[in-house]
């Protein structure tokens, strides 16, 4: 069995739910059961008993729950030992996300955490308003934001991935119906307006000016992706997001029309200049070999 699998095993029986086990995980609720499955034939038994409703261990399950923590416990603290005698990178990494991006990194994580298992990768939600809010207070060591970032404290690693642009509106919204929409398009519009974000970042989604040069008129702010996105279903207000938004939050009163012309969001790791560690270094050398080249 896989250590992947275990671990998969491990927080299911913690959770006893598919959902909460993926997220916390940060793979998809199919990987789950794909793990699940392919445990249950290896050992010729069902480990859980899924209904509609409840996911609970059976007694076999159970069993194996008791001897695998411990092992598992056995083996990460085997190998933390051997890679901090060896010199090698290990401890707990705190990455800021946002939202589920994470699960665009996987290229980036699934070799990092291959190369480094004795280093432990948690995440914190930061939000697109302010995004270098944890970064800034050290609550976490790196951030994936967009570019570009233009901070004199802060540094850019590599770009992890690059994501089209669509306008989120609510289904009322004249532009709701349209196959794609283009930037012109924005001089129609109010926009939610963004005042504490650097004025680069906020521009790279809402210019100032459609390319005709009418201005685009700045609307309401929110202090989170939620009210973000209440804001723009419950109005007439509009905000440009990268396009794995409509996959992943898939609200039944959003529309997600193109940006036909809009050019496309580059995302990166950034973390604090003076917090440049070994951990850094490690993922940051792993995205730049994990990003394809052109």
């Amino acid at each position: 069995m896989e250590l992947r699998d275990i671990e998969i095993f491990l927080a299911l029986a913690e959770e006893l739910h598919f959902g909460r086990t993926a997220e916390r995980l940060h793979v998809t609720p199919a990987r789950v059961s794909q793990s699940v499955k392919k445990q249950e034939r290896r050992i010729g038994a069902p480990l859980f008993e899924r209904t509609t409703r409840t996911v609970r261990l059976t007694p076999l399950g159970e069993q194996l729950h008791r001897d695998l923590a411990s092992g598992y416990r056995q083996i990460m603290e085997g190998i933390h030992s051997a890679t901090a005698a060896a010199g090698g990178v290990c401890g707990t990494l705190s990455l800021g996300v946002m939202g589920s991006e994470t699960l665009m990194i996987g290229h980036v994580l699934d070799p990092f955490r291959a190369r480094h298992p004795a280093v432990e990768v948690r995440y914190r939600e930061i939000q697109p308003t302010s995004p270098f809010d944890e970064l800034r207070a050290g609550e976490v060591d790196a951030a994936l934001v967009w570019l570009p970032v233009d901070e004199p404290d802060l540094t850019v690693g590599p770009v992890t991935h690059v994501s089209p642009v669509v306008l989120m509106v609510s289904t009322g919204h004249p532009l709701a119906t349209r196959a794609s929409v283009c930037l012109e398009d924005l001089g129609d519009c109010t926009v939610l307006a963004s005042p504490s974000l650097p004025s680069g970042m906020e521009e790279a989604f809402h210019p100032r000016r459609t390319p005709s040069g009418r201005p685009i008129r700045r609307g309401p702010t929110a202090s989170s992706w939620h009210e973000q996105m209440s804001l723009v279903a419950g109005g007439n207000t509009v905000c440009a997001v990268v396009a794995e938004t409509a996959h992943f939050y898939p609200w039944p009163t959003i529309a997600y029309p193109p940006i036909r012309d809009a050019p496309h969001c580059h995302w990166a790791l950034v973390w604090r200049t003076t917090g440049h560690t070994p951990l850094i270094r490690a993922l940051a050398r792993t995205a730049a070999e994990a990003m394809p080249q052109h």
